[in-house]
């Protein structure tokens, strides 16, 4: 365990301890929990026993962590066709908690807890904060969404379960967010990185300094972010920007976390079972190669969810992490395969926007992409907002930005582009998850 923990109270954290398991105990670990979860869906969830015995497969038949390929995959749409509880293993004088999503694109995917699910739940955020160099003492604001989304309330058991002080302060609000930060003296906040950067232009209009403050770290997740968008965030209010990852499909935030070496997420891998595949063909990637994020629930009583798709896209880093951690590192995740763009044949990612946007000095990370449709033929214009000063410029300044801007999208995605620069505060903020994508090419 070489990771220094000379700032934290205590020293390190007991519940972090699975992080450093030795390599063939937690494999053993996962194997022994793999089959009892199999067993438990098979047993209980009648979607998952069908698509056994359509393979011909038993629980008996997992001999090895290697067979776990043998299994059949989850959707997303498993959950909205099972809608509201076909794929629960419990009963219901059992479940303790529901969360579901907004269900803004269809039927809403509902997910169960038992006591024993929420209790891993809080251990595994315990593992994520600690993992980020919080502890008792800490003063954390929790600007997630409350409610039936899994993000505030996911943070803030894990919170008190780490011994901190919690701030329930939900989304929204943004004034009274940076009243609070000030005067409670906040060290940690989280929340997503896009309106974390809208607290951080609050803060400035109302001439509060955040370079001042005590806050020292951010958690942030619940959407795809780039480096760009960490070094914009660190170098505006010093703070230490960590990455988080987590599904409500899985349990919530708390499947993954970035450490102080801010080199990856380390997959809680004894309670979730990566693996990375070709999303065409479904064989696993080698290390190194990026793919589909697949996770298996090890210990979900509720709901176990076996290979599930995310659709996120990352990798497995092969080399060790220098806090010594023997769970997984995966990259960080910039995109999903369903989030991606075709245009005139190319393949586009919003990640890939923002990544040649920051590259660009003088830009802020606020921006948003409108697709139209003019002739037949899609078109893309890529609105960004600039700094005040740039944007007061001489228009001769603002064309070779704009220029700029446009030739760093195409060297990244190989696309051309309109792109439009428009003033500060332009772009409509968002509390929660940013909204990066206009569509309006099947409009009338």
């Amino acid at each position: 365990m070489t990771e220094n923990w000379n700032d934290a109270p205590g020293g390190f954290h007991p519940a972090s301890t699975p992080d450093y398991l030795a390599l063939p105990q937690l494999r053993e670990l996962q194997l022994q929990r793999l089959r009892a979860a199999v067993q438990r869906a098979y047993d209980h969830v009648e979607l998952f026993r069908s698509r056994m015995k359509a393979r011909d497969l038993a629980p008996a038949d997992l001999q090895t962590l290697g067979d776990v390929t043998r299994l059949p995959f989850m959707e997303k749409t498993d959950l909205r066709d099972t809608y509201p509880f076909g794929l629960f293993a419990s009963p219901m004088g059992e479940i303790v908690r529901l969360h579901a999503s907004s269900g803004t694109t269809g039927k809403p995917i509902v997910v169960a807890y038992t006591r024993e699910d929420v209790d891993v739940w809080a251990s595994v955020m315990v593992r994520t904060f600690a993992a980020c160099g919080l502890h008792r003492g800490d003063i954390i604001q929790n600007a997630y969404g409350y409610g039936l989304f899994t993000g505030g309330l996911g943070a803030h058991y894990g919170a008190e379960a780490l011994g901190a002080t919690v701030i329930p302060i939900s989304g929204g609000n943004s004034a009274r967010q940076i009243m609070v930060m000030k005067d409670f003296g906040v060290t940690a906040i989280c929340c997503t990185p896009s309106y974390f950067t809208h607290l951080v232009e609050e803060a400035e209009s109302m001439g509060v300094d955040m370079r001042s403050l005590p806050l020292r770290a951010g958690i942030f997740g619940a959407e795809p972010w780039t480096d760009g968008m960490r070094r914009h965030i660190e170098a505006s209010t010093n703070i230490r920007a960590y990455d988080i990852y987590g599904l409500s499909e899985i349990i919530g935030p708390g499947v993954a976390s970035e450490c102080r070496c801010q080199a990856g997420l380390h997959i809680f891998e004894d309670h979730f079972f990566p693996e990375v595949i070709d999303p065409a063909t479904g064989k696993p990637c080698a290390d190194g190669i990026a793919g589909e994020l697949i996770l298996t629930t090890l210990s979900k009583k509720a709901m176990p969810i076996i290979r599930y798709r995310t659709h996120d896209v990352t990798a497995f880093m092969p080399d060790p992490c220098g806090c010594g951690r023997t769970i997984r590192r995966v990259h960080r995740v910039l995109h999903r395969t369903d989030d991606m763009l075709i245009l005139r044949g190319i393949n586009v990612f919003p990640s890939q926007i923002e990544a040649a946007l920051l590259a660009v000095e003088g830009t802020l990370p606020h921006y948003q992409i409108l697709l139209t449709r003019e002739h037949g033929l899609d078109r893309m214009e890529v609105q960004v907002e600039v700094t005040a000063a740039i944007f007061s410029d001489k228009v001769r300044s603002l064309e070779k930005l704009q220029e700029t801007l446009a030739r760093s999208i195409e060297q990244t995605v190989g696309l051309r582009v309109v792109v439009r620069l428009v003033e500060p505060h332009t772009i409509e903020r968002s509390q929660g998850k940013a909204k990066r994508i206009i569509d309006k090419r099947n409009l009338a």
